[in-house]
This record gives C-alpha cells, sequence and structure tokens, in this order.
C-alpha cells in the first residue's frame, strides 16, 4: 500500500530492483515505513492509524533487501520506521548503525522488557512459538517434549525441517547458544542433522505437508502457521495438513518454548520521527493488536489482549524470558554453526 501525496512522488524503478521510491521529507501529517510485512495485514492496521490520527502512511512493501536498501541510501533514505518479521532483520540494522532511539511511555507500558531493545532502539509487536509438530499416530506422547528430544537416536530419519539458514531457525539456534553455550549448541545441530528425514528445504508448512505424507513424523514450524494452515479455504489441503499434527510447545518442563517477534523501529535517517513514534504506540495498543491476532493467529506482545479463538485452542504454555535482544548477539555464531556442520548439505 503506497499513499503519495504533495511533494512525494512514485519513481517506478527498474528491473534492477523491481521496486518502489519515494522522496525524503518531514510532514506534520505523514510517516515513511519500509515493511518486510505483507500489505494483506498491514493495510486495516495503517488505514485505522490515519483515520484516528490523520497521519497518512506511505507504505513500501520489500520481500528482502530493507538492510541494503538502507545502507545505499544512507541519511538521505526517506524511511522513517522498518517492519520486520523476525529479531534477525531488526538486530542486522541495529548493527549496520541504521536505527535510532526512541523513548515512549506508552512502549513502556504495552511493550515487556523481553520483547524491546534496552535502548529502545526496537520495539516487538508480535509473538510467535517456535514449535513442534508432530504426527498424530506415528509419534507417541512424550517421545518428543523438547527441542533436545530432535537430536536424540529415536528420531532418526523422522525430522523434516527448513533451511538451517533461515533467519527463524538460526535465531532458534542462537537462543539454544544463549541457553546452553556454543558447543552444546552445536552438538545439537548436529544431532538434528542426523535425524533429518531429507535435506533441508521449502517452508514451515512444507515441512507440515511432509509429516502428512509420511516423510517424517516431526516437523518444527511458527504456531500462526497452524492457524493459516487450518482456515485456508483457498488451498483446503492444507486443512488436512494440519489435521494429521499435534501442537507440541517444547520445554515446558524447564526453560520454555522459543518465541520470537515481529517488530518495529525507527531508522537513523528519519524526517518524521515523532509520527513514526506514534505508528509503533498505535500499533501496540489494543485495537491493532487485536487486528494482530485475528488476522495472523499471532500472539499479541501486550498483556491482556486475546487472542485467536483457535490459538487459544492450543492452551496456554511457558515462554523462555531471556531478552531477544541477548538472543540476537548470537546470530552470528549460530550462522557459522550451521555452516560448520553443514547443515543443508
Amino acid at each position: 500500500m503506497i499513499r503519495l501525496k504533495n511533494v512525494f512522488a512514485a519513481i517506478i524503478l527498474g528491473a534492477v530492483s523491481g521496486m518502489t521510491a519515494i522522496a525524503p521529507t518531514a510532514s506534520a501529517a505523514e510517516v515513511n515505513l519500509y515493511s518486510y510485512r505483507q500489505p494483506f495485514l498491514m493495510n486495516p492496521l495503517l488505514d485505522a492509524f490515519t483515520q484516528q490520527t490523520g497521519i497518512k502512511v506511505n507504505m513500501v512493501y520489500l520481500k528482502k533487501g530493507m538492510l541494503e536498501r538502507l545502507k545505499a541510501e544512507g541519511a538521505n533514505s526517506p524511511a522513517d520506521l522498518v517492519l520486520t518479521a523476525d529479531i534477525g532483520g531488526l538486530h542486522n540494522l541495529v548493527e549496520a548503525g541504521l536505527l535510532q532511539s526512541s523513548e515512549s511511555n506508552t512502549l513502556k507500558h504495552n511493550v515487556p522488557g523481553q520483547f524491546r531493545h534496552p535502548d529502545g532502539l526496537w520495539y516487538g509487536l508480535t509473538t510467535r512459538a517456535r514449535i513442534i509438530y508432530a504426527h498424530k499416530k506415528r509419534v507417541k506422547p512424550g517421545e518428543v517434549t523438547t527441542y533436545e528430544d530432535l537430536a536424540k537416536p529415536h528420531m532418526k530419519g523422522r525430522i523434516c525441517i527448513r533451511s538451517g539458514k533461515h533467519v527463524y531457525n538460526v535465531s532458534l539456534l542462537a537462543w539454544m547458544i544463549a541457553a546452553k553455550g556454543e558447543a552444546a549448541a552445536e552438538a545439537w545441530a548436529k544431532g538434528l542433522k542426523a535425524n533429518l528425514a531429507r535435506k533441508p528445504q521449502g517452508n514451515d508448512r512444507a515441512q507440515v505437508k511432509a509429516v502428512y505424507t509420511g516423510e517424517c513424523d516431526v516437523s518444527l514450524g511458527n504456531t500462526y502457521y497452524m492457524g493459516k494452515m487450518m482456515t485456508n479455504e483457498k488451498s483446503p489441503e492444507q486443512k488436512d495438513w494440519a489435521a494429521a499434527v499435534n501442537v507440541i510447545f517444547p520445554n515446558q518442563g524447564d526453560r520454555g518454548t522459543h518465541v520470537n517477534i515481529s517488530g518495529a523501529g525507527i531508522t537513523k535517517s528519519a524526517k518524521n520521527k515523532a509520527n513514526a513514534v506514534k505508528l509503533i504506540e498505535f500499533l501496540s495498543n489494543d485495537a491493532a493488536q487485536k487486528i494482530y491476532a485475528e488476522d495472523n493467529f499471532e500472539y499479541p506482545v501486550k498483556a491482556g489482549v486475546k487472542v485467536h479463538p483457535i490459538v487459544a485452542g492450543w492452551g496456554k504454555f511457558k515462554a523462555e524470558e531471556t531478552l531477544l535482544s541477548n538472543i540476537a548477539e548470537h546470530r552470528t555464531q549460530a550462522t557459522r554453526i550451521m555452516d560448520k556442520v553443514r547443515f543443508d548439505n
């Protein structure tokens, strides 16, 4: 969704980038957003924000390349605010010096300390758990209850997973490093690789399909994919995939399940910082959090907002409490481990 007004001009770039650019400006009634979050989810939220505040949102949806684009644009970047679907994207922007700090009593109230940068460089807006999908008949109760179980001998040839270099799995391994140390995390990655039924491939839903078809018994995936499969009218076969598996929240007997976030940060180049803060505040408030929960089966970051009934049906779970900013610091180590154990080969 891109709304352009006054001095904003739409410039359609060539085949090299295939993206839309917006010219930098400062306006009392506008804010410029680069988003990895898809328009179908963001449009109703941004429309509601504009209706409530009178501030127009000029959004550019990026499938990839946000870091590179912001680096190339430098101080001339029109972006005031970024939205990402993983802690990794926010961490990379912090490491590159592309985000600036912001303070807000509203954000401190709405976003728990675990899910925001200690210096206010980014704020989580939704959470999702990295869970185990286990076949209802071929996996016995109690056979897999922890992430560590996935690396044990009894799981040999029974696991499907997407690329170990994908941000979701890198974040999971980074969390393992934070919890147990680099040596233990590497041993776990080796054990998990040894138990794979096939070479890592596809997305999280493709793993559940593989469990359904009998290619494997267990997979890893984010919680919201289960909701999407259970309600998919365009591809109703996905309902059968979802019906074949149980949702398991790992490590409920000890440190809890790994959770990740979608989140927002204000760019160093922001010309409309005050409006950007207002937008993050809006996205962390009850109304927007409810839309996230209802439309995308995510867990609201703000306490007291109800989850979707489907999500509620999976039951409450204990989430690991390590600061996400601390976990993100181990992402480089995690990527190095994935390379070392040749996880995707």
